[in-house]
């Protein structure tokens, strides 16, 4: 271990350093790296990432645009761009199942419109590291803030659908809404006239740079670090499809501004955080941790449809526990009363996916939108290099949907024909410091020695 001891240096100490060069973090990485990355006394040469070279291409912009900004956060222009007043002591407040995006980007809205910050639900392990690294002060959660100021005026944060709100918050105390999320399906509707900025760009955490920007306020230190490690993982490192020209510019000045000198460290790490966590995770939380609802109401179906999103370096570690989240999958379906549901695995380093098909339903509209290769017994399929739900998985199902699919006459009925109480409960694990929450009593729980066997003996969903 002592000898990998400079290899595994934690990104802090270099990364936090004043740079030595006046054009900041995109001088640094030509200075450090030249044309690309020597590993150790290899002699090999790693190409640069696409976000290194994002910020070295972007280095005059983001000097400019740093250069004019007063030298102190606090520091407000004597005249003013329109800022409005209704969000201002508003409380801003991500989805539930609380990711990265939507609470930095409540970190920075607050900051930036005068008002406080609020987790919809815990945190994760990415969201967690990034707050540690950069010495933000964990928001408080709603139902806490609502506690002491039941009436207090709500701006919604990465998402504007009454699915994804926590429930403790009312509709009519909404009073803006700041997103990059298309509006489909139970988006909010209001009584009165609110605030709306929703921009289809890759992170909303880039909307409230742009804003800091276009206002001429410089965000502080943390609060630009937190911003710029949202922007990182909504676009996998500004190498999702869902990636614009308007993410790869914020990246580049709020790296200038937190002082980061070596991006694709920091980058490396937060992923690394963010993967950690899922290989303990229960098959209830992988299932549910980063699931949406979609309703559709088209000529040949209508209903609502499942859709999870597991993100990790790894997906083997997650794939060897497809057996046991393929029952998950079908308890899920029947306690939400969902028509159907879907998980794809997103392999964040190798860019590419898989879906898993808890049902010939989902197997037949699964081919229809995206026509991959189906193995393990018609369970899994593979998506290839699609990795986005926003703008790869959701919108091809919608088309397929909208164009007259229908479910298959005579299709054979499988797991959806066992009753909920025949699917187990839910317990917490009195055996786990963290409280993980398990199903037991499940008719469909594979045996231990079954656990051992082959593909081939995985369960055949139907």
């Amino acid at each position: 271990m002592t000898d990998n001891k400079s290899c595994e240096e934690p990104a802090t100490k270099k990364i936090r350093k004043e740079s030595p060069s006046k054009a900041g973090a995109a001088h640094a990485l030509n200075d450090a790296n030249g044309d690309g990355v020597t590993y150790g006394e290899t002699g090999v040469v790693r190409k640069r990432t696409e976000v290194e070279n994002q910020v070295i291409s972007h280095e005059k912009e983001a000097e400019n645009i740093v250069e004019a900004l007063p030298k102190d956060e606090k520091v407000i222009p004597k005249v003013e761009l329109f800022l409005p007043e209704i969000l201002k002591n508003a409380v801003f407040v991500g989805h539930l199942v609380t990711d990265l995006d939507s609470v930095a980007g409540a970190i920075g809205a607050a900051a930036l419109y005068g008002g406080t910050p609020a987790l919809a639900s815990e945190v994760n392990s990415e969201t967690a590291f990034a707050l540690e690294y950069w010495g933000i002060e964990n928001p408080k959660r709603i139902e806490e803030i609502l506690k002491e100021n039941e009436s207090a005026d709500i701006c919604l944060v990465d998402h504007q659908q009454t699915s994804q709100m926590n429930p403790s918050i009312k509709a009519d105390q909404v009073v803006g809404v700041i997103d990059h999320h298309a509006l489909q399906s139970k988006t909010l509707v209001t009584d009165k006239p609110i605030y709306i900025d929703i921009r289809p760009w890759g992170s909303m955490s880039s909307i409230i740079a742009h804003t800091f920007l276009t206002h001429g306020r410089r965000p502080a230190k943390g609060i630009a670090g937190m911003l710029l490690c949202a922007i990182l993982s909504d676009t996998l490192n500004l190498q999702g499809p869902t990636t614009t020209e308007w993410d790869r510019l914020m990246v580049a000045v709020l790296a200038e501004i937190a002082g980061v000198d070596d991006i694709q460290l920091l980058a490396s790490q937060q992923f690394k955080a963010k993967s950690k966590e899922l290989a303990t995770l229960s098959t209830h939380a992988l299932v549910n941790g980063d699931q949406k609802t979609f309703s559709f109401d088209a000529s040949g179906f209508t209903g609502e449809i499942g859709f999870a999103v597991v993100e990790t370096t790894d997906d083997d570690v997650i794939l060897q526990k497809a057996g046991k989240l393929i029952p998950e999958m079908v308890a899920c379906k029947k306690e939400k009363g969902l028509d159907m549901i879907f998980l794809a695995i997103v392999n964040i380093v190798k860019l590419k996916s898989c879906l898993l098909l808890c049902g010939p339903t989902e197997k037949d509209l699964a081919i229809q939108a995206f026509g991959g290769e189906i193995s393990r017994h018609d369970t899994l399929m593979d998506l290839g290099n699609r990795v986005s739900r926003k703008k790869e998985f959701i919108p091809v199902i919608t088309r397929i949907i909208n164009n007259g699919w229908k479910r298959p006459k005579n299709l054979k009925r499988g797991l959806s024909d066992i009753g909920l109480q025949d699917l187990g409960h839910l317990e917490v694990d009195p055996n786990d410091p963290y409280g993980s929450i398990e199903r037991v009593g499940s008719t469909l729980e594979e045996d231990k020695d079954e656990e051992k066997k082959e593909d081939d003996e995985m369960l055949i969903v139907g």
